[in-house]
């Protein structure tokens, strides 16, 4: 086996489903192999982040009743975890947009009537 040939694994339905659900976290910027600086951090693409998402909703309905249960709740566990870490990258990503502004707002000192007035 040369270093390009390396063992792929098995296309099954739970490949396909964990492989749409790295996906999505990485596109949350879950994932990130770097400084722990937030500066080398990637942004997240909240926009590829919802469409994958919306691809394993479009999958659940479309295999309903033609999976194993255990498929089925793989399924549902994935998109019920993707959905709510959603939520908390746009909270994150709202807050950490937010946040710079009201530091510069603090960190300035009041100018009194006569200094603004100058």
């Amino acid at each position: 086996m040369s270093d390009q040939e390396y063992p792929l694994p098995p296309a099954t339905f739970e490949f396909l489903i964990l492989s749409l659900k790295a996906q999505t976290e990485m596109h949350l910027g879950m994932y990130h192999y770097g400084n722990d600086d937030d500066k080398d951090r990637p942004a997240p693409d909240f926009r590829i982040a919802r469409h994958t998402i919306d691809l394993l909703a479009m999958l659940q309905e479309k295999t309903r009743g033609n999976v194993t249960i255990e498929e089925q709740r793989q399924v549902e566990n994935a998109l019920t975890e993707l959905r709510f870490r959603f939520v908390q990258a746009m909270e994150a990503q709202h807050k950490a947009v937010s946040e710079p502004a009201s530091t510069i707002e603090e960190s300035e000192p009041a100018k009194t009537e006569e200094q603004a007035g100058a």
